[in-house]
């Protein structure tokens, strides 16, 4: 007498694996897209941080965090801020972020604006000479003006703050 056996899997069991690959997958997937956009907030933060330690030595050097006057050596209002030794973050590959430095003799605003390929609901991420991290007022998002106070304060289209954005979560 021979044993009628089947081996291997029903269509019913085949779509529960399925289904439950796909919702396993819905979960994981935006999880793993917002850890990404926070490590590249990260590595903003971390330039802004170098950026602002190199603003720092050039004002021990020059006197002011602007470029001082070419012949008087005398720091002036008017004048450009320094170059920075790097613009994009990271400093090699895909630039995400774009670094720029405005400043007078007596401050300097860092900012960090996200590129197109980096979707980061917290917009541009600023720090000033006085250690004040906030975001931008220019930023996309926009903040709203009327709650700004340059730090926790300070409320962006998407409802996140610049503690929120300033302290990883």
């Amino acid at each position: 007498m021979r044993q009628n056996t089947q081996n291997g899997f029903t269509l019913v069991e085949l779509m529960i694996v399925i289904l439950v690959i796909g919702i396993l997958a819905g979960i994981a997937y935006p999880s793993y897209q917002e850890s990404v956009i926070k490590s590249k907030r990260a590595d903003a933060k971390s330039a802004l941080l170098e950026l602002s330690v190199f603003m720092e030595r050039y004002y021990t050097t020059k006197g002011c965090y602007n470029t001082p006057d070419s012949t008087s050596l005398a720091c002036v209002a008017s004048n450009a801020a320094p170059t920075l030794p790097f613009t994009t973050t990271p400093k090699s590959g895909t630039a995400n972020y774009d670094l720029t430095v405005a400043a007078t003799p007596t401050s300097f605003t860092l900012t960090a604006t996200p590129r197109t390929n980096t979707a980061d609901k917290c917009g541009a991420l600023t720090l000033d000479n006085t250690g004040i991290k906030s975001l931008a007022a220019t930023s996309t998002p926009a903040i709203s003006i009327t709650s700004y106070s340059g730090t926790a304060a300070a409320v962006n289209s998407n409802g996140l703050t610049a503690s929120y954005c300033w302290t990883g979560n």
